[in-house]
């Protein structure tokens, strides 16, 4: 999967409201608009118009990851993002609430996922939700990343890696040895080695140079 930030904010609002308001799910569109644009529990709070957001359903639908539902009255939509007889996709309780929050809310530490989970499940401690994100980082096809701990802050970040890897340009100054290996695909590594080689041999040739001047300043001495 590689979700655009609206389609993983609708799969989020569906997963939420399916889990907190059941009597009122599967969803409308309106109260889809509605949940996606929620000022609460929510980063960035995006502004989207119905258009917009049917746009995503409909590249949701297509992928198989979100189900219409046609009623007399009003259309409704469900996810089919994971548990479901239609993907092969399967999550425990606490991997869908911590996916799903990641999703509304972008990364987050393991305190963070902890206190904005409680509507979607039970964590005892913070060990258990950084449990729960090795169990995520471990598993075949990585679902969530480690990005490397920012300045001033005590805990590292997670990211979700349903929209691709997080770019590098993205994240704080830092070393790229400090980011977890298995995140960076081949290409992209080799494009960074290239451009070290390239840098080597640029300062190898200026080194040539001041070589060379400082012999020839030495002649005219």
């Amino acid at each position: 999967m590689n979700l655009t930030l609206y389609e993983t904010r609708v799969i989020a609002c569906l997963i939420e409201k399916a889990i907190t308001t059941p009597d009122q799910y599967p969803l409308s569109m309106n109260a889809l608009v509605n949940a996606c644009n929620q000022k609460s529990n929510r980063d960035p709070v995006l502004e989207l118009k119905e258009i917009t957001v049917k746009g995503s359903v409909d590249a949701l639908i297509n992928k198989y990851l979100v189900l219409r539902i046609d009623g007399s009255r009003v259309t409704k939509y469900r996810h089919r993002f994971c548990n479901t007889e239609f993907g092969t996709l399967h999550l425990s309780e606490k991997a869908v609430g911590i996916i799903c929050e990641l999703f509304l809310r972008g990364p987050q530490t393991p305190g963070e996922l902890r206190s904005r989970t409680e509507r979607l499940c039970k964590f005892d401690d913070v060990n258990e939700v950084e449990a729960e994100l090795e169990n995520l980082m471990a598993r075949e096809g990585p679902l969530v990343v480690k990005l490397p701990r920012e300045p001033g802050k005590r805990e590292a970040r997670y990211a979700h890696l349903f929209s691709g890897i997080p770019q590098i340009s993205s994240l704080p100054a830092m070393a790229i040895d400090e980011i977890e290996p298995e995140v960076f695909d081949r290409e992209r590594i080799n494009t960074l080695e290239k451009q070290v080689l390239a840098l080597q041999l640029s300062l190898d040739e200026l080194q040539q140079k001041y070589e060379q001047l400082e012999g020839s300043a030495k002649v005219f001495s």
